[in-house]
């Protein structure tokens, strides 16, 4: 039953007010059941169970209150006595839809699943209301991960009211998990066919477009949603977000400005623009907006990254080391923000702090050939040298016949007087690629100039 506000229940008024007064007021068991409800809405379990109490004492045989009692005693996890109660009412009215539908909660609570379809079918033959039980044996499925079933469930709902959006959403939710964007694709144009003023159904077959990179059909998907209504942000977010992946990024910038108009700005819309101002060229401007973003949410570690990356960009490396810091503050496990901290530090002359951000990457398993390299080229400038071959030899156990590690090693062993190995090193690191051996003459020029060193690499050409 629809509640009304508490000012205008006249019901609930007198309810409260006999509560106050310890008088004695006669309901009938309809307005008994529109003050539970409410009660039960707005979580006052205790009122709740003063009116049920009350409600049984004027009306013993209520069906309806008897149910509402039952449905507080499941909400308070007293699953037993919610039982007994349910099957006493099951004896007296065994085609009562609802009795089936709280039994059917008892056990989805369990994790009882499989019954709770079961007593919800059984539910489904006795209801009028046939899509909210339809619905609730669509979600027992989704708990049980069996996304063609609850997708056929929630299908059925639509079946009886085309306008069941939670259903919809539903629907495309169990495409999303089973991975068949191109059926939903099929069956959002089938109910749009039906239906061609719904701005939910255009959203969603936009999403569908977007995920499977066909950002023109994308886009004129969300321009359908928008032409229907205007005030949609959702569509607008999603239309900046194709124009982007075409490259329209002023475009772009216009939506998202959009959805800033209609709705409280979000750090989320700020830092795309951001984005988009930067792909432009307009850094002054792309530093601006992730200002704002990050006057939105200070802890946004993306915003502070970005304005990291175009500090660092401009060159302005104090401030970019300023931000960058601020990224890790707010999220230490990301290995990206740590490859991004060294890379700054390295700009600065910073190598000690640059060697324990490529080390904090391994901890955190990034172990990619370029994490490797720029530990021992930093490891190299604090001429800590016997520790950066110690590291290449282990990345030379990850990478096998990589030339950027062999040419290091090799100078390395130059550089230690060890030609055999120098030497052997430098014939491998030339036969996979030979055009890298400017690294010997970039990291090691004194290696370079050996005349060994030209001899070997003069036999290669």
């Amino acid at each position: 039953m629809p509640l009304t506000p508490k000012e205008n229940n006249i019901p609930l008024s007198k309810f409260e007010s006999m509560l106050k007064t310890d008088s004695i007021y006669f309901f009938d068991s309809v307005e008994f059941e529109e003050i539970i409800h409410y009660y039960i809405d707005i979580g006052k379990g205790a009122l709740a169970k003063k009116a049920i109490k009350l409600g049984l004492k004027q009306h013993p045989n209520s069906i309806i209150i008897k149910l509402l009692q039952a449905e507080l005693l499941i909400f308070e996890g007293l699953f037993e006595e919610a039982s007994f109660l349910l099957k006493e009412i099951q004896a007296i009215e065994p085609t009562n839809s609802e009795v089936y539908v709280q039994q059917a909660s008892i056990n989805s609570k369990n994790g009882n699943h499989h019954k709770a379809i079961a007593l919800l079918q059984t539910a489904f033959e006795c209801t009028d209301d046939e899509i909210d039980v339809l619905s609730l044996i669509g979600m027992e499925y989704l708990f049980l991960d069996n996304f063609e079933a609850a997708r056929l469930s929630f299908e059925k709902c639509l079946e009886v009211d085309y306008e069941d959006y939670s259903s919809l959403y539903n629907i495309v939710y169990c495409f999303d998990m089973e991975k068949k964007h191109a059926e939903a694709i099929v069956y959002l144009t089938k109910y749009i066919d039906t239906n061609p003023y719904c701005e939910i159904a255009w959203h969603q077959l936009g999403r569908q477009y977007f995920i499977q990179e066909k950002y023109e059909e994308a886009l004129q998907a969300f321009d359908y949603a928008v032409v229907i209504d205007e005030y949609f942000v959702g569509a607008y977010l999603e239309k900046a977000k194709t124009l982007e992946q075409l490259k329209k990024y002023k475009e772009a910038i216009e939506n998202y400005k959009i959805t800033i108009a209609l709705e409280d700005p979000t750090s989320f819309a700020f830092l795309r623009i951001g984005e988009c101002y930067e792909k432009l060229n307009k850094n002054t401007l792309a530093i601006l907006f992730f200002k704002k973003a990050l006057h939105e949410d200070p802890l946004l570690d993306k915003g502070w990254f970005m304005l990291a990356s175009l500090h660092l960009k401009k060159n302005n490396l104090r401030k970019a080391l300023y931000c960058i810091k601020k990224t890790i503050e707010i999220d230490e496990q990301n290995s990206l923000y740590w490859r991004k901290y060294a890379e700054i530090n390295i700009k600065l002359n910073f190598y000690e702090e640059a060697v324990k951000a490529f080390q904090q990457c391994l901890v955190l398993d990034d172990l990619e050939l370029d994490v490797w390299i720029g530990l021992s080229d930093a490891l190299c400038l604090l001429e800590e040298y016997e520790e950066a071959l110690v590291n290449l030899i282990e990345a030379a156990t990850i990478f096998n016949n990589f030339s950027e590690i062999n040419y290091r090693i090799s100078g390395l062993y130059f550089k230690f007087e060890n030609v055999n190995k120098g030497a052997n090193y430098l014939e491998k690191a030339l036969e996979e690629n030979y055009e890298y051996h400017i690294i010997l003459k970039e990291l090691f020029p004194n290696v370079y100039t050996l005349k060994i060193v030209q001899d070997i690499i003069k036999n290669f050409k």
